[in-house]
Order: C-alpha cells, then structure tokens, then sequence
C-alpha cells in the first residue's frame, strides 16, 4: 500500500501504465474521506502546447518505481477517464463518473458526505 506520505514525494513524476508506457505527471492526490487513505491521483495528459487536463486514476494497486508510478490500468483507458481543468477542482456530482470509470463502488458518507478530498 502506498502512504500519501510516499505518494506526495511523486509529484511530478512519470505516471505509466501497466506497460510501462508514459501516461503522464503525477499531480495530486485524492484521499478516501472514511480512511483518509490515497484513492485516486490526477495525472496532468495532453500535448506541451495544447489544452492539458487532469484525468483521474485509482492508486489503490499502483507500485512505485525509481522514477515513476505504475498503475495496473491501460493508458488509454486512463486518459479516457473523466478530467478537470489543471486549475480546476472535482465537483462532488462528478465523484459517482470517476469511481464508475473504473467499474468501482460508489457510495457517499452516511451523512452524504463527498468521498474525495484533494490533499
């Protein structure tokens, strides 16, 4: 398991795919708010002089490298995946498109409370 203490020090760092192929740069975390633990990460994708965005990919079973992070999904996949703005936040009405990208359970807090926070 990854600690977001770990993660944080990633920043920057190449994010590839279970081939090992570059899908981008690890940006921020996202943790669980019931276990405060790192859910997803938003990796920074699309052309150096075009519009880039932020998609979203779950670190649950990523590994961490001499200079990057694997994550055991597909690169297109992942760059396929729901995105914001680079100077945008997740709003709590798109969390339920994320966690579905990914075929994963959705549920908010007891008291409806969001799922995610950046971190």
């Amino acid at each position: 398991m990854i600690s977001i203490a770990d993660i944080r020090e990633w920043r920057g760092h190449d994010v590839v795919d279970q081939d090992s192929k570059k899908i981008g740069s690890l940006e921020n975390i996202y943790v669980d708010t019931a276990t405060d633990l790192p859910s997803f990460a938003t990796v920074t994708v699309g052309p150096m002089f075009s519009k880039r965005r932020l998609v979203f990919v779950p670190v649950a079973d990523a590994v961490v490298g001499p200079d990057y992070v694997r994550v055991p999904f597909d690169r297109n996949a992942v760059k396929d995946a729901p995105s914001i703005d680079p100077d945008g936040v997740l709003a709590a009405e798109m969390e339920p498109e994320v966690f579905a990208h990914y075929n994963l359970d959705y549920a908010t807090g007891a008291g409806g409370e969001r799922r995610l926070a950046r971190r």
